[in-house]
């Protein structure tokens, strides 16, 4: 099958290169990401490959649809930027790839954690200026501590009995779907307020949806411990940004570490710099010593990306034999 595969960087090319060499797809590999300018790119490809941060909103499926395109693969669990009503209307496939590696984004997680509570970012750029006093590099042990762990799926799960049974946390979670197995393992499922209400340490592994935008909202903060300590790996809309600010601002919020950004899709996986960045919100953010920003990386290992060139490629190869789709995502039911 030919394939157009949108914003690709230099480890998706060497991933599907050699997991292609199995399944025998024409690849075209191309640098822009996908929107509404670059939809003609995809002219006369029957398959897209994209990413999270690809535009796939009605009019952009309109113009894949008038070129031909039929399947849309997601090279990525996550899918709130595209259009399902809209896909299934024009007849386009859409498929994703649910579980790569669970393990890589919960241990950036908990490295996350580590590295914000103990002050190793500022410790690692301290000693390249050969300055080795530990002044304001005192943190906290982990172990002891009251973790919330919101959505306890296959990410959440890892990092609830990583920090249960590994360090000793307690272990509070949030799910409307509880897990009777991590419930055994000694993690105690309670409602968002009571979590709030008890947690030192909030790390988010949830999608996005109506439900969960802004979980971390003003009111939340205001709720929660003093010196809460909030992680992101999931999607940067589940935190109220401004509102993020203020928390460190009034010191509410004694940490915060994100590797996900509401407004990323325009700054993340790009070099930038050598450039004068417009996003005030996330200029700001950078600014204080007890926040810790990655540019959604957390998915990044070698093993993860295998799995995720493997599962698309194989999702492509059903869809041009005309078997089922496996990993094929329902159109919304209406309402």
């Amino acid at each position: 099958m030919r394939v157009a595969v949108f914003g690709t960087k230099s480890y998706d090319r060497q991933s599907f290169e050699a997991a292609n060499a199995r399944f025998g797809h024409a690849l075209t590999f191309l640098e822009p990401r996908l929107d509404a300018d670059t939809a003609p790119l995809a002219h006369g490809f029957p398959a897209v490959c994209v990413f999270v941060n690809d535009l796939l909103d009605a009019a952009v499926l309109e113009a894949l649809r008038a070129g031909g395109t039929r399947v849309v693969a997601l090279r990525c669990a996550g899918f709130n930027n595209v259009d399902l009503a809209a896909a299934d209307r024009l007849g386009i496939a859409v498929v994703r790839v649910p579980a790569y590696s669970p393990h890589a984004v919960a241990e950036f997680a908990i490295g996350l954690m580590l590295a914000l509570d103990r002050r190793i970012h500022r410790a690692w750029a301290r000693t390249r200026e050969n300055n080795f006093a530990l002044d304001g590099l005192v943190g906290r042990n982990l172990h002891g501590r009251t973790v919330g762990v919101v959505g306890t799926g296959r990410i959440g799960a890892i990092v609830a009995r990583a920090l249960r049974l590994g360090f000793g946390c307690e272990v509070l979670a949030f799910d409307p779907f509880p897990d009777e197995a991590l419930a055994a393992d000694g993690i105690r499922y309670v409602d968002r307020a009571a979590l709030l209400d008890a947690v030192e340490i909030v790390t988010l592994h949830c999608p996005l949806t109506p439900q969960t935008r802004r979980f971390i909202d003003a009111e939340a903060i205001a709720r929660a411990r003093p010196g809460l300590m909030l992680v992101n790996t999931s999607r940067g809309a589940l935190i109220d940004t401004a509102a993020v600010i203020e928390g460190l601002k009034s010191r509410k919020l004694g940490g915060v570490a994100l590797d996900v950004y509401e407004q990323e899709e325009s700054l993340f996986f790009e070099d930038l710099s050598n450039e004068i960045v417009q996003d005030d919100v996330l200029q700001r953010l950078l600014t204080f010593p007890n926040v810790l920003v990655t540019g959604h990386q957390a998915f990044l290992t070698s093993e993860a990306l295998a799995a995720i060139a493997e599962t698309t490629l194989a999702s492509l190869a059903d869809a041009e034999a005309g078997r089922p789709l496996a990993h094929r995502l329902a159109p919304p039911r209406a309402g």
